[in-house]
């Protein structure tokens, strides 16, 4: 199969690093503070920027200081990332200025976890501190797309859950 495009913009978890051990252990760190039941934050959390998944979850609590606190686990726990098949040595194949990274996490962590399973920090990461909308908005994307210097609708868009599959549309 033969794509033709400009760039690429890779979502990071579960598409370039397989951080499910650490997110699922987090989350249950923080629904069991909240006395929760961890599956039902586990339904929303994939995909979405910490703060917003708190808003869905708990819009009663401050979102900016759960957040805080549940990233602040997720930079204190690698146990259990992995590179996801491949993702290394197929983002070392791509030129450079041509592939980016947009993910729903801080910046801080996005560098965490690519170096931890040793995949190549590109020139250009955006992450949750880089935007006001949060997939399943466009906006990472499209500023992956123009930090780049790519027209968005030249670029495709690798991501495994639904806010980002419907941010990359």
């Amino acid at each position: 199969m033969e794509i033709q495009c400009s760039a690429l913009l890779f979502d990071l978890d579960g598409v370039l690093v397989d951080s499910r051990a650490v997110v699922e252990r987090v989350c249950r760190l923080w629904a069991a503070r909240l006395g929760i039941t961890a599956e039902e934050l586990l339904r929303v959390a994939h995909g979405r920027r910490t703060r917003d998944t708190v808003r869905i979850v708990a819009p009663h609590l401050d979102p900016e200081s759960e957040a805080a606190w549940i990233d602040n686990q997720e930079l204190l726990d690698t146990d259990g990332l992995v590179e996801v098949p491949g993702a290394a040595r197929f983002v070392r194949s791509l030129p450079d200025g041509k592939w980016a990274v947009v993910t729903s996490c801080g910046r801080d962590l996005a560098r965490l976890r690519l170096s931890t399973v040793g995949i190549p920090l590109p020139s250009v990461i955006i992450t949750s501190e880089d935007v006001s909308a949060g997939k399943p908005a466009p906006d990472g994307y499209r500023l992956g797309a123009k930090r780049l210097r790519f027209d968005p609708a030249s670029c495709v868009v690798f991501v495994d859950a639904p806010p980002g599959i419907a941010a990359g549309l």
